[in-house]
């Protein structure tokens, strides 16, 4: 049965069209272990399971202001705002902060 980590990750799977590779970037596994997850038969832990909740509240924020279909070319696309480094990138390395940041300029523009 899937914890709620990991249909968590099935969720961003799924509404955001991200792939286990994606996902795997992200959180730091590796895409098996993603698959895994995504089959409910394991579940994020410790670090991963933070980034994985990072990158779903990145992704629902996403949603608001892009379409589903481009979160993932959003994701992997250097973003000048953030120094030109990858959104994918920095929830990676636990910037999740900084990505936040941006969409929040995507969501009230001339607010930030």
């Amino acid at each position: 049965m899937a914890t709620a980590f990991a249909k968590e990750a099935q969720r961003v799977h799924r509404q955001a069209r991200l792939s286990d590779q994606l996902i795997a970037r992200a959180t730091t596994a590796k895409p098996s272990t993603v698959r895994a997850w995504l089959a409910g038969r394991t579940t994020p832990t410790g670090a991963r399971a933070e980034r994985l909740v990072e990158l779903a509240e990145i992704v629902d924020r996403l949603r608001r202001v892009v379409e589903p279909d481009y979160i993932p070319i959003w994701l992997m696309k250097p973003v000048e705002a953030l120094g030109d480094e990858k959104p994918i990138e920095l929830i990676a390395r636990g910037e999740f902060v900084r990505v936040s940041r941006v969409i929040a300029s995507l969501e009230e523009p001339g607010a930030a």
